[in-house]
């Protein structure tokens, strides 16, 4: 059947404009990337970066040959990826023949519900970053970065956007695809009585699961933010929606060797996992939202992304130091911020009242919700320490390494740079721009305003929930050399 059509004109019957940014609408078309040397083998990068987890959204056929609304072009086309802030990558005829973007992925599933190919998301959707030195230079690869330019909230909002539709229906989509092909009887049939229906059938299904990202008192996520742990109640444990939000950064995935569960180390922002392999287990779990059609396989991926993210080191920072500088900032920086960042403490939990950042992740999660996931990731037959039995009351201290690429800060992203988390909450910039990958080493983080970032990101007001830029005061009382050394220091580590 895979090779009855060659063009299916579903997108262009949909107006479906509305479910993207405005921004986004009018993103160029994607550039050239090229790969920053993190000693990483291409074989061991391609298969992060296009392997199956299994995740099921679409049919392969109907994604294969989807088009943006009111034009020809291919919904999984370069430009088109970009406006979603997904990565495009080249075709490869062992690892990526259609030329996807980076993170989706082709699955074939051998039973159940969504027997045959279909197309989902892997971790590398969220976990690859870019950069760029200047608006006309392409982007570099950052691979196991935070994802910092996707717009995961868009991407969903589109394709059940689709679904709802009411042209999304056999009559419509069959008398499209007759005028560019000539189907066969029984491919005709197949696809107005089975493909079809069901393709609009799983995506309806999505979006009961996606409720709450229409929620008009919720403010959008934005490019590089995703709502963990709420992801995590709707899909694995399918509980009932609540009024939690608590949508976070991206983070990165490298040098996973660094958290140590025997020191009490925990990991994602509020410590509610015990250990590295854990959260890929329960991150790979929540993309299927499902038990995985082979468990033993499973488990190699999971075993394969543990050893590759535990081996690789954080990517070093790619522009001029100033030396002098970098020596006088290491001494702020012991006096300053050793005692949290370069300690026993490091990794562990800092109390809410202490570091006094915003708390709505931690309202997201509780110590039933962990004790439920653990009980069905058991009764799946997987093994691992799991997810922390307890109500969360802080965050953990981050570990430095790759900070220089880590932006926005703090845990739900609401300082855009190193420079601006340096300064009096009161004071920081309350409306910045996420997601555009043009670098500012002066501040130490993206490009966050002016006409461009407004064109390509997607807009971070302070004053909305889950979005807030106090606390963290530790250092806002340097002086100006100390901060601009201080900065000049963390650029290394």
């Amino acid at each position: 059947m895979n090779s009855a059509i060659q063009k299916l004109g579903i997108g262009s019957l949909l107006a479906l404009s509305a479910a993207m940014p405005a921004s986004a609408q009018q993103q160029a078309a994607a550039q050239p990337v090229t790969l920053l040397d993190q000693a990483w083998s291409q074989e061991d990068r391609e298969w992060y970066y296009n392997f199956s987890q299994g995740s099921a959204i679409i049919w392969y056929d109907v994604f294969l040959n989807l088009e943006v609304a009111g034009s020809e072009e291919l919904f999984r086309s370069d430009a088109n990826s970009v406006r979603f802030g997904l990565i495009p990558q080249a075709a490869n005829p062992r690892t990526n023949p259609d030329a996807f973007p980076v993170g989706v992925t082709k699955n074939v599933v051998t039973e159940g519900r969504w027997k045959g190919e279909t197309v989902g998301p892997n971790c590398a959707v969220c976990h690859t970053a870019t950069y760029r030195s200047s608006s006309d230079e392409a982007p570099v690869f950052i691979t196991a970065g935070n994802g910092h330019t996707t717009n995961v909230e868009a991407f969903f909002r589109y394709l059940v956007d689709c679904a709802r539709d009411p042209r999304f229906n056999a009559d419509n989509l069959m008398r499209e695809i007759n005028l560019v092909t000539d189907l066969s009887w029984f491919d005709r049939l197949s696809y107005r009585f089975l493909i079809i229906p069901i393709t609009k059938k799983r995506l309806l299904e999505r979006e009961a699961q996606f409720k709450w990202v229409y929620r008009k008192d919720f403010p959008d996520w934005g490019r590089g933010r995703d709502d963990a742990m709420n992801l995590t109640k709707y899909f694995m444990i399918k509980v009932p929606m609540d009024d939690t939000f608590g949508p976070t950064d991206m983070p990165s995935i490298w040098n996973l060797k660094k958290y140590n569960h025997e020191k009490n180390m925990r990991m994602n922002w509020a410590g509610d996992s015990h250990d590295a392999r854990s959260v890929i287990i329960d991150s790979a779990l929540g993309l299927l939202g499902a038990p995985p059609h082979d468990k033993d396989e499973f488990l190699a991926q999971v075993d394969w992304l543990y050893d590759y993210l535990t081996r690789k080191p954080a990517p070093k920072y790619p522009f001029p130091i100033d030396k002098v500088r970098v020596a006088a900032g290491e001494v702020v920086f012991d006096r300053t911020c050793a005692g949290c960042h370069a300690s026993d403490k490091t990794g562990t939990r800092i109390p809410l009242a202490e570091v006094g950042t915003e708390k709505d992740r931690l309202d997201s999660w509780n110590k039933q919700a962990a004790i439920e996931a653990n009980r069905i990731v058991k009764e799946m037959g997987i093994e691992r320490p799991g997810l922390v039995e307890e109500d969360l009351n802080g965050y953990d201290v981050p570990f430095l390494d790759g900070i220089w690429l880590r932006a926005p800060y703090l845990h739900n992203g609401s300082v855009p740079t190193l420079r601006d988390l340096l300064t009096p909450p009161g004071e920081r910039t309350k409306v910045f721009w996420r997601g555009y990958d043009v670098y500012d080493p002066v501040n130490v983080g993206f490009v966050m305003e002016g006409a461009e970032a407004e064109r390509v990101g997607t807009k971070h007001d302070t004053a909305l929930r889950g979005g807030r830029n106090m606390g963290h005061v530790f250092g806002t009382n340097l002086s100006a050399e100390d901060k601009d050394t201080l900065i000049e220091y963390l650029k290394t580590l």
